[in-house]
């Protein structure tokens, strides 16, 4: 019986392209030629073709090649719809909707927004690069940044009406190459009278800006805190009567404001204001605290330079010409604490402060150059 099956396989002729399997080892692969008689070329699953006896060999049925066709096809759907799945989540993550009933939100318009991922730490982490549509329009944007003197687009799509969209989630490490950049915008409504123009947004900012508390402010439509540049309000890029006749007479749009706005966080320094740009603070830490109960000088010290900086950070994105921190006398730690932090700071200078309203307990912080 063996010796019949042996002559049935030596006198079987094989074509090229005709599946076939080894009979005493596992694999198989297709024919690639006959050889001669006895001998078939046989181009195996790793690529390479082998010379193979064709009593060695049984052909694939043609059904159980296309069962494994079929099969192979099945398995790679089902790791391509997967992969899709993965990026549709990723997209969805990216792109979301505003907060559109909150208290005090912002005025409509284009904004971005560089969001801590630790609310609680805003100096420290990941953050996100964020692009807000917070009107009634869809916007197809561009978004660049100017590393090294040049433009690069970093990315580019669609943001629903009320939405927006993290452009990227960078390290801090990484803000030189993204505090400046252009927006550019077309703004589409379903139903209008009168058309949005196109925007034209560069914005520019120290890097020095995203490491102080006062930078970032509390945005509604976020629910977060965040350092946010108002790149063009809807109302400025919705053209008026005047500029739609404009429009009607030589179909050209005007051109809008290229200066971003900066968000500003004015509840802190506000409270000390005695005058336009001035302010006046006072740290004896009976006016931080009410209850010095339990708290050693360590503690008191470090609540009263808190308070310092995040006032003298909020004055400066405030843009304030000066603040008069009162440190009072004491045995000067305080003061002397206040000189060496003031060392971090660019672009201020300090003096002793007018001893006539307050002796000798307290220091100008001067924030402008006033000639």
């Amino acid at each position: 019986m063996i010796t019949f099956v042996a002559k049935i396989n030596t006198m079987e002729k094989y074509k090229a392209g005709d599946k076939v399997r080894f009979l005493n080892e596992m694999g198989g692969g297709v024919v690639v030629r006959n050889i001669d008689s006895r001998l078939v070329l046989v181009a195996i699953d790793d690529g390479f073709e082998i010379p193979v006896l064709i009593s060695d060999l049984v052909a694939v049925p043609v059904a159980e090649s296309t069962r494994k066709n079929n099969a192979m096809d099945i398995a790679r759907q089902e790791v391509l719809r997967q992969e899709q799945e993965r990026i549709d989540e990723a997209d969805a993550a990216r792109k979301s909707g505003l907060r559109r009933f909150a208290k005090d939100l912002e005025p409509e318009g284009v904004y971005l927004a560089f969001v801590p991922h630790d609310q609680q730490w805003l100096l420290t982490g990941l953050l996100d690069v964020t692009l807000i549509n917070h009107s009634t329009a869809e916007l197809l944007y561009s978004f660049n940044i100017l590393p090294d003197d040049s433009q690069e687009n970093v990315d580019y799509g669609q943001i629903a009406a009320y939405s927006k969209v993290v452009i990227e989630t960078i390290s801090r490490e990484d803000l030189n190459a993204w505090s400046a950049g252009l927006v550019q915008a077309i703004l589409i409504e379903e139903k209008t009278t009168r058309p949005l123009m196109p925007l034209h947004a560069p914005f520019q900012l120290k890097a020095s800006r995203f490491f102080k508390e006062g930078s970032y402010s509390y945005s509604a439509v976020l629910g977060e805190k965040a350092l946010m540049l108002n790149l063009q309000s809807l109302q400025a890029l919705r053209i008026n009567d005047q500029q739609a006749m404009q429009f009607n007479k030589d179909g050209r749009l005007p051109e809008p404001s290229k200066t971003p706005v900066v968000i500003k966080e004015k509840q802190l320094i506000d409270k000390h204001r005695t005058s336009p740009g001035v302010a006046v603070v006072d740290l004896h830490i009976a006016e931080l605290v009410d209850n010095i109960l339990g708290l050693n000088s360590k503690d008191m010290l470090r609540i009263q330079l808190d308070y310092f900086s995040k006032s003298l950070d909020n004055a400066m994105v405030n843009e304030y010409d000066k603040v008069t921190f009162i440190h009072g006398v004491g045995n000067g730690v305080l003061k002397n604490a206040i000189v060496k932090a003031l060392e971090s700071y660019e672009g201020t200078s300090n003096r002793m402060a007018s001893m006539s309203k307050f002796g000798v307990g307290a220091i100008d912080v001067l924030l402008k150059d006033r000639e």
